[in-house]
């Protein structure tokens, strides 16, 4: 008979520490399967956004971009917690394709500003609907009540760095 679990859900106390017996029994840990999902999300966005010639770092890039959750480099750099020399190729192969443009930053002669193109703007909305197609594919199945906790927690696990 299991207990019964409160409305919050059930309180998981932190694993003793032992020689791992059971704990490495278990089919897979929290870190590796956020890490196995991370993985297939990325390959079947990548899969999915191959047609468009364009990856799911460079969609994430370009998104950051669209929304003006960064509108630099290093706001990018910041917000995705990407290598500045990785992201400075990324831009790179984004203002090739035409879909960001560099433009001079006004306040700091060393620095550079970001913005969508109308090319960019035109393909954005294509990208968004790729993505959305990959995500339905993982979630299928899953409630809209458990798709609301999947983010609530995933943030929560975020808030806890």
């Amino acid at each position: 008979m299991t207990p019964p679990r409160s409305a919050a859900g059930p309180v998981l106390a932190p694993a003793a520490p032992h020689s791992g017996d059971a704990q490495l029994s278990s089919k897979h840990g929290i870190i590796r399967l956020v890490n196995r999902v991370r993985v297939e999300l990325i390959d079947a966005l990548d899969r999915e956004l191959a047609p468009f010639d364009i990856t799911a770092a460079q969609l994430i890039v370009l998104a950051s971009v669209a929304t003006r959750e960064a509108d630099s480099p290093a706001g990018l750099c910041k917000n995705i917690s990407y290598d500045p020399g990785a992201m400075t190729r990324m831009i790179d192969r984004l203002e090739q394709k035409g879909l960001v443009r560099r433009n001079p930053n006004p306040d700091d002669r060393r620095a550079t500003n970001l913005e969508i193109t109308t090319a960019g703007r035109a393909l954005y909305p294509q990208l968004l609907a790729a993505k959305e197609t990959v995500q339905a594919q993982f979630l299928r199945g899953f409630s809209e009540q458990e798709v609301g906790a999947l983010e609530q927690f995933l943030n929560r696990m975020l808030d806890n760095r």
